[in-house]
């Protein structure tokens, strides 16, 4: 079954990472941020990670530690997974620099010199200390676009895995996180196109550069497939999946929702978590 999937897997965590590419396009083709779509669609991501994280994925790991470990031992073994997989992204969010963290969301005004200059003036951009004329301004803002790129591909590592073993054991499954992943890459494509584009002018590099940030995913995944495929075990499935949950959910209240809230539409980004998580809900119905 894994073998099979592999393929398939490996495509929705290439389609779900390459996303950033359209957070990048839609910045230089809109003229300002939807912020009520952004909270909806950052919502909806939300719900769908969430309650598939404890509703789908947990109980699958679950069922196959206790298979191969008994039910007192594979309980324990599931949850110390889950909160091991918190605890690796926590690291790997921790070891970020705050400006270029993908967290920090940006809005495609800020493309315009008007909007640079207020998002400057605001913090939501660091001061370049020179301007955005000069050249040790420039460097300074490439750097910044740069090291967005690199930690959104270093957040996209383990995402990419996430999707890949979801992918592998069920692909309706795959599929919705998917979706929701690649929502989530969206504004992250925004938040490096922005400095990138203001430090050289060029729109093509800024978005070349938020592209190749979303490839992370998909080495993630093949990464994954090479490491997993020749020890693949029910107890080797449960632990990763568990710990896949556990990525999941703290993406979900770590970054989807903080943004969605930052985007200043609470009640969307609530009416979006709880769409996700009813739609999950009945897709999964669905299926059984």
């Amino acid at each position: 079954m894994f073998a099979e999937n592999a393929m398939f897997a490996l495509g929705l965590t290439l389609l779900a990472g390459l996303s950033t590419g359209i957070g990048s396009t839609l910045a230089f083709f809109a003229k300002k941020t939807n912020t009520r779509f952004l909270s909806l669609a950052l919502g909806f991501s939300a719900g769908v990670m969430i309650y598939v994280s404890f509703m789908e994925i947990m109980v699958k790991a679950r069922v196959a530690l206790q298979a191969d470990l008994g039910d007192v031992a594979g309980v324990w073994v599931s949850v110390i997974s889950f909160f091991g997989g918190i605890g690796l992204i926590a690291l790997i969010d921790k070891w970020v620099p705050s400006y270029e963290n993908p967290h920090e969301m940006h809005r495609v005004e800020e493309l315009s010199p008007a909007g640079a200059s207020a998002a400057f003036e605001s913090g939501e951009m660091p001061d370049i200390g020179n301007g955005l004329d000069s050249e040790a301004g420039r460097k300074k803002l490439l750097r910044m676009g740069t090291m967005a790129a690199l930690a959104i591909g270093i957040h996209n590592f383990p995402e990419g895995l996430a999707t890949f073993t979801a992918a592998l054991s069920d692909p309706h499954l795959g599929v919705a996180i998917a979706v929701a992943i690649a929502i989530h890459n969206i504004p992250e494509g925004i938040a490096v196109s922005v400095p990138i584009y203001y430090a050289t002018g060029d729109r093509k590099k800024a978005f070349i550069y938020s592209f190749l940030s979303g490839l992370a995913e998909p080495v993630g995944a093949a990464v994954g497939y090479l490491l997993l495929m020749p020890i693949m075990s029910k107890t080797v499935f449960g632990v990763v999946f568990a710990g896949v949950a556990g990525i999941m959910v703290f993406i979900s209240l770590d970054e989807l929702l903080p943004a969605a809230e930052e985007y200043g539409e609470h009640h969307m980004s609530i009416y979006g978590l709880v769409s996700g998580m009813a739609l999950m809900a009945v897709s999964l119905l669905l299926f059984l």
